[in-house]
């Protein structure tokens, strides 16, 4: 079972880089690679990992991924490097902060205003109660003309 691992593990090592030279030489650190560059947004696709991309700023991506990695960065160091670097709009699933909490949180809250109107809006017929006898008489009036 380990073994099968291994080779599905090297075989996706070869898939990652299009040039060998590319590619890390230890297939462990190219594999952290390989998950980081399926979590890393590509700046020029913009809806696209860095993985799937072919624009020339994906591979100078995967290459500086690679070299955080080569010198021994953990993932979450090379994460905060890239967001430090680029942003959080670098990563494709950003963590919930209270900066772009607004993002996650706005679209409920709009909703959840829009319902409220809905349900706790005031009755049309109210209006007719707070007409004086003048403004009624001259609402009959009106309303005797409109059916001629």
């Amino acid at each position: 079972m380990r073994r099968a691992a291994a080779i599905a593990a090297a075989l996706a090592c070869l898939a990652a880089a299009p040039d060998p030279a590319e590619r890390l030489p230890n297939a462990a650190q190219e594999a952290r690679a390989r998950v980081l560059f399926r979590e890393t947004r590509c700046l020029v696709c913009q809806n696209e990992s860095i993985d799937d991309s072919e624009a020339a700023l994906a591979r100078d991506l995967r290459t500086v991924i690679r070299g955080q990695i080569a010198a021994g960065r953990s993932d979450a160091q090379v994460r905060a490097f890239l967001t430090a670097r680029y942003g959080e709009y670098v990563l494709l699933k950003p963590p919930f902060t209270p900066g772009n909490a607004i993002l996650w949180v706005g679209p409920f809250v709009v909703l959840a205003a829009g319902l409220g109107l809905l349900i706790f809006r005031r009755n049309p017929s109210a209006l007719s109660e707070s007409l004086s006898e003048e403004e009624e008489a001259r609402l009959e009036v009106l309303r005797k003309d409109e059916t001629v």
